[in-house]
């Protein structure tokens, strides 16, 4: 490890660390514009200039210089000083004075530096040059004159993303970035590229011109639309949510997010539910009625009916204090008819290791081999997806697909469509199937969509076999690469409380439904037309539509709580605006409730309903931590499976549940990313 000195401070670092790396490990700031310590490194822009005593008789780009023994670094020479001068002047040659109107203004790299590192006048009096703007998309908006050429959005899109359609074009000052045939970016990941960008040169095309970044209010929370749990900011002013950001979690999702989680804020203020509603039994329409009213009729409807004839089903998108409030109204009514699989999923769920993904996303770093079955992780869990991505192109590693066979932006080895090439597999001992076994940290992915089959237990055990054949289970290297791929955010949660009937029940024999947050065409649909439903939710959507009673309820912005992920890890989201009109959190109404029916619950604020939570549920009281379940033998043995080809459950990325439905982004993004595709199929 070598030893080397910078502005008087010696630091010690490992093989291959470059001095700009050895300076952020001490606090030494270098100013830098095209490197990015998760891209390759192309030193084009030469801001991170330092002076290498007994080196080159000139500045060294810092990002490309690796460590010495006995070297003597200065980053504030007069050298570096007059160097760093000059190379803020050329980048500024040709960049507008668009600072006013510019939507990165206040949060600009290429401010900032210019104003620390830069001179005080310009000496170049020429006209500018002009470059085009490049047409990505809804969700890009670009403003090409104001690039610098750092490439970061080029080398995120082909290292990270895993497209190709952004490039650097032509040579010298006629360089530019662009798409070498006109095209939009079409990756899932493509508003990362924006929080890359060091200058105004890609901006948000949905928060063009809406606001400054010192008007707005910042909440760090969760992200609900899929199930990896991605930390995010919410940038908001007033009630009004005006952008999400990602925030930094190494095991998690880094410092990316998905283009769904970035941009379907819009649909949080359309379509809302702002005040209570109860079917007119003349008429058949709902009309407003106040919260007293609403909450009479819900307690007459309980008493009316007997607790073996009423349903309880929560949503994707509910939070486990919620969650927590519903079942323990539910046992405090007698009501044993409850359920969070409103997508007809059948599985084992008595032990975690069976539904969970049990290596952890980081654990992909550490895998060997990679077999994914009936899962599409490119859309169920993006930044799962780009961690294989990562892991297969840094360190080769095999994967192969059993299941449909679509783009996952990576090589891999498509073994079969169905569950009996899984069998095939078991049986093999040639092939792939001597990849997984000779592998160290072999891993196995099963997408939960593969549970709503009907032989979906018999699938389960199929694959645990899988893991116990091949040595996914290595309980001394503490490792365990059976993997569950969960896409839901409210799911985790409500399978580690029990949310699940102790006997099948006949949902078209129920004469009340209770639903949270469901607004899953196949449950509501299976709903008896002649049942009473009374719906919590936070859109007028499918299951406010077949609603009698519908009580209004808070979006995941407009509420604290927990949230599990897919890998068992307890979140927690704050709240980061008001709810709109009339509309309360769900354990609020679940409480107002439960004084209505005379069977109060026992807890009056959040504190302690999380307090008995976590008392009941340890696993949700472990904040940001991820704890192990027993591994044993689950699935059902005796069942068969079937011939019948794996089907991915998302057909449309920007649209899978009530909150992007009403996003006119994600409509936007569907039209042009989607719909061509849907197309080009049939055609």
């Amino acid at each position: 490890m070598p030893k080397l000195t910078i502005d008087n401070q010696e630091v010690e670092v490992e093989q291959g660390t470059s001095i700009i790396q050895a300076a952020e490990q001490i606090g030494f700031e270098i100013p830098h514009f095209c490197y990015h310590d998760r891209l390759t490194v192309p030193a084009n822009c030469r801001m991170c200039l330092v002076e290498v005593e007994g080196g080159p008789p000139k500045p060294v780009a810092s990002c490309a210089m690796a460590c010495g023994e006995g070297m003597v670094v200065k980053t504030d020479s007069p050298m570096v000083k007059k160097a760093r001068k000059g190379v803020m002047e050329m980048l500024l040659i040709n960049h507008p004075l668009d600072c006013p109107i510019c939507d990165q203004g206040g949060e600009c790299d290429l401010q900032d530096q210019a104003v620390a590192y830069g001179n005080d006048r310009s000496r170049y009096h020429e006209n500018k040059r002009a470059v085009k703007d490049k047409p990505l998309g809804p969700l890009i908006k670009t403003i090409m004159t104001r690039c610098i050429n750092c490439t970061r959005c080029v080398r995120f899109g082909e290292e990270v993303a895993g497209v190709t359609e952004l490039g650097q074009l032509n040579r010298s000052e006629n360089a530019e970035i662009g798409t070498f045939v006109e095209k939009a970016v079409s990756t899932e990941l493509s508003g990362n590229m924006i929080d890359i960008c060091p200058v105004g040169a890609l901006t948000s095309k949905p928060y063009a011109f809406k606001a400054r970044s010192w008007e707005l209010r910042k909440t760090e929370t969760i992200d609900v639309h899929d199930a990896v749990g991605c930390n995010i900011r919410v940038d908001a002013r007033g009630s009004e949510v005006m952008r999400v950001l990602p925030r930094l979690h190494e095991e998690v999702n880094e410092e990316w997010i998905n283009d769904r989680t970035r941009f379907a804020y819009d649909g949080l203020k359309k379509n809302r539910l702002d005040k209570a509603y109860i079917r007119d039994e003349e008429s058949k329409k709902l009309k407003p009625a106040s919260w007293d009213k609403a909450l009479s009729v819900v307690a007459e409807k309980l008493k009316t009916f007997n607790s073996s004839n009423i349903a309880a089903f929560s949503g994707d998108l509910v939070d486990a204090e919620s969650l927590y409030a519903f079942k323990a109204l539910a046992e405090r009514l007698g009501i044993e008819n409850m359920d969070c699989r409103v997508d007809g999923a059948i599985f084992d769920s008595s032990t975690p290791a069976g539904y969970s993904f049990n290596s952890g996303i980081a654990g992909i770093d550490e895998a060997d081999a990679i077999l994914i079955v009936g899962s599409n992780p490119r859309h169920e869990a993006t930044l799962v997806n780009a961690r294989i991505r990562r892991n297969y192109y840094e360190r080769n590693i095999p994967v192969a697909v059993i299941g449909e066979n679509v783009d996952l932006t990576y090589p891999y080895e498509h073994l079969g469509t169905n569950p009996q090439d899984l069998e095939k597999l078991l049986k093999a001992r040639a092939g792939f199937a001597k990849t997984l076994k000779d592998a160290k940290r072999p891993m196995i992915i099963l997408g939960a969509h593969v549970f709503t089959r009907p032989d979906g237990a018999a699938i389960q055990h199929l694959v645990y076999q899988a893991a116990d054949k091949f040595g996914m289970i290595d309980a001394k290297n503490d490792w365990n690469g059976f993997n569950v791929l969960q896409n839901t955010a409210g799911r985790m949660a409500a399978l580690e409380m029990g949310f699940v009937p102790k006997k099948p029940f006949d949902l078209d024999e129920m004469g009340l439904v209770l639903l949270m947050g469901v607004d899953n065409a196949g449950a509501v649909d299976a709903i008896n037309p002649h049942s009473c439903v009374i719906y919590m939710g936070h859109h007028g959507d499918l299951g406010a539509h077949r609603a009698d009673i519908i009580l209004p309820a808070c979006a995941y912005t407009e509420k604290a709580g927990t949230y599990m992920n897919l890998e068992g890890r307890a979140q927690r989201a704050r709240k980061a605006v008001d709810a709109p009109g009339d509309a309360r959190e769900d354990w609020k109404i679940l409480r107002a409730i439960s004084d209505a029916v005379e069977f109060p619950l026992e807890f009056n604020d959040l504190a302690g309903l999380r307090a008995k939570m976590v008392a009941e549920y340890p696993r949700l009281g472990a904040i940001d931590e991820i704890v192990p379940s027993e591994w044993k033998a689950f699935g059902d043995s005796k069942g068969k499976v079937t011939k019948d080809d794996f089907v991915n459950p998302i057909e449309n990325f920007y649209v899978t549940n009530v909150i992007t439905r009403a996003s006119e982004t994600m409509r936007q993004c569907t039209e042009k990313f989607v719909e061509p595709e849907f197309k080009e199929a049939a055609e």
